[in-house]
């Protein structure tokens, strides 16, 4: 797949910086205990990543309420993921049906090979064809780049530097300051692994627009997609939301951002019809966008890239 490697790239020069990061932070806590065998601290990290890799697929599959969608109940959607597969080059990934009242899909697997796709029920009567099958691609793309699960094992070692911080500052033990040096460090290293994992977040949805692009889909049908799903999102209440909040990075788009999303893509939304077309993108294809340091700072945060960079990232590709 085209620039494939450079998103492979990314995600292991990250997954070594993280596990470079809790490997020293692990080190000086064996020092500062005076453990000669803080290897075995390691080895408890290693272990804990080991488990989100093997057990977050299903944590994923409880916590969204997903149940298998037969091919009897939706022979459609069964037809555009063999087809997407058979682009994609991998085999056909399990579907699934998630019983969560927000339009969106998602992917999740510990590899391609063992890769689930999963659409909520709201999405069914939104979407046409075109851009269900274009939100599907790029849930394709997800599977076949391996990134779900690269995240999903990254994303737990920001948290023992959490935990580390929490007992070490909190611990009543200062001997000398040196408790509290390392509690701050861990509270350091936890901030900067969140931001490592929300880069990471960010880059893996560019290059699964561009799979699903690359699968046979319309750019335009893909922003489309966004865009009626941002409104589908807008329109939840704020408790639906909230209870997603720990999985939003799993979905097409964040959940968190779907106002501010909608404002974005109504300035694209030249005929005001609620969906962008083809020529709508051609005409941003030719044009400049520039966000504001509030937006980009915004962005810093987020799980998924601002929508009008990542609407320009396709719009190029329509040309």
């Amino acid at each position: 797949m085209k620039g494939a490697w450079k998103l492979r790239l990314r995600m292991i020069l990250t997954s070594i910086l993280m596990f470079t990061i809790v490997y020293f932070l692990i080190m000086l806590v064996g020092m500062y205990l005076g453990i000669s065998s803080w290897t075995l601290y390691m080895g408890m990290s290693l272990i804990i990543v080991f488990l989100q890799y093997w057990f977050g697929p299903s944590l994923v599959k409880r916590s969204m309420n997903v149940r298998p969608l037969s091919e009897a109940e939706a022979p459609h959607i069964h037809q555009m993921v063999q087809e997407l597969a058979d682009e994609a080059g991998i085999k056909k990934p399990e579907l699934g049906l998630s019983e969560i009242n927000i339009p969106n899909a998602f992917a999740y697997g510990r590899s391609s090979r063992s890769g689930h796709i999963a659409i909520t029920r709201p999405i069914l009567g939104l979407l046409d064809r075109d851009e269900l099958r274009a939100v599907l691609g790029h849930e394709m793309g997800h599977i076949k780049h391996n990134d779900m699960i690269v995240t999903a094992a990254v994303s737990v070692i920001p948290m023992i530097c959490y935990y580390i911080a929490l007992s070490f500052i909190f611990s009543g033990d200062s001997r000398n300051g040196g408790g509290i040096i390392i509690g701050l460090l861990g509270y350091l290293f936890y901030l900067i692994g969140q931001l490592l994992v929300l880069f990471i977040s960010r880059t893996r949805e560019y290059y699964a627009d561009a799979a699903s692009v690359e699968f046979g889909n319309r750019p335009a049908a893909l922003v489309s997609a966004l865009y009626k799903l941002s409104y589908g999102a807008a329109r939840c209440n704020k408790e639906t939301i909230d209870n997603l909040n720990t999985n939003r990075a799993f979905f097409v788009n964040d959940i968190n951002n779907a106002k501010h999303d909608i404002h974005d893509f109504q300035q694209i939304d030249f005929d005001g019809d609620g969906r962008i077309s083809d020529e709508e993108l051609r005409r941003l294809a030719n044009s400049d966008v520039k966000i504001s340091k509030k937006t980009g700072l915004m962005e810093l945060l987020s799980t998924h890239p601002d929508s009008l960079k990542r609407v320009k990232r396709l719009a190029e590709l329509e040309n």
